[in-house]
């Protein structure tokens, strides 16, 4: 099996990004890791190869107008992605009330060249639905990104689980059928409802990273092959299912592995490993 790709991760304790103490208390606080320390490139490099992982996609976090910074800049993410653009698959972020949004994400889209958007709608405090981010969503649709919402439960303080419901993507993917959306998490713990939005939309995704209780390998056993039909991935839902560990969370190699230990037949595992994230991402093989 060709290297795994992992759509989701989160680079705020970086070390290259943490040159100063005060922002890494910051991110600390507003992500609810607080012991987190930093990691350096050669780290992050190590942790990919032990579990077989040659790309990562890195979220940022634009707080702005909610918490008065930004957690991850999209200029922090493209200067990342500068270090190893063949392993690091970069996005953006805006937040929604900020005047300039536009202009941000167009800037992101174009001068940063960053591969799509990260959206948190609890910790940014908007429902998918809201007028105001129709234009987001169809500057996204003029560049031809594709958008990952923080979907279901969400660990991190002052992020209330209402603003995850699953069904409360479901206007997006109706009124924008050409938009692809990934609804990160599986919308865990609503993962019933996120299993029939895929089955309904072609354009929505979902990715893996919701282990939130037990080992991966339990977790993923009770969610995939108890909650849901044993089958229901390999066979309805396997062409929008991607691989994301939301590391540093949780680690990433207990995952992939038990991902591969499902039952699923080895071109699911190679979509959800690899080929479901470079649809989503417009990229060639």
């Amino acid at each position: 099996m060709k290297h795994i790709i992992d759509i989701h991760t989160h680079p705020a304790f970086f070390e290259m990004i943490n040159h100063k103490e005060e922002m890494l208390e910051k991110r600390q606080q507003v992500l609810g890791l607080y012991k987190a320390g930093t990691a350096s490139l050669n780290h992050v490099f190590n942790q990919m190869k032990v579990a077989e992982i040659d790309r990562l996609g890195l979220l940022p976090l634009d707080l702005t107008t909610q918490a008065g910074f930004e957690v991850v800049s999209n200029e922090e993410i493209a200067a990342i992605v500068s270090e190893s653009p063949d392993r690091f698959i970069g996005f953006a972020s805006v937040d929604p009330y900020r005047k300039d949004v536009l202009d941000v994400l167009e800037r992101a889209f174009t001068d940063l060249g960053l591969k799509g958007l990260k959206l948190h709608p609890a910790k940014q405090r908007f429902n998918p639905g809201d007028a105001i981010m129709r234009p987001i969503y169809e500057l996204c649709l003029k560049y031809d990104k594709p958008i990952i919402f923080h979907a279901g439960l969400s660990l991190e303080p002052d992020a209330p689980v209402s603003f995850g419901h699953p069904l409360g993507f479901e206007e997006v993917a109706g009124r924008y059928p050409q938009l692809r959306i990934c609804l990160a998490h599986f919308g865990w713990p609503w993962v019933k409802e996120t299993a029939a939005l895929l089955l309904k939309y072609p354009n929505i995704y979902t990715d893996t990273a919701l282990l939130y209780f037990d080992s991966a390998h339990e977790f993923y056993q009770h969610v995939f092959c108890e909650e849901l039909g044993k089958y229901w991935i390999d066979r309805s839902l396997r062409h929008q299912v991607m691989f994301g560990s939301n590391n540093p969370r949780f680690e990433q190699i207990r995952m992939a592995q038990a991902i591969q230990q499902l039952g699923w037949r080895d071109s699911t595992v190679e979509l959800v490993l690899r080929e479901n994230a470079l649809e989503f991402i417009r990229e060639e093989n």
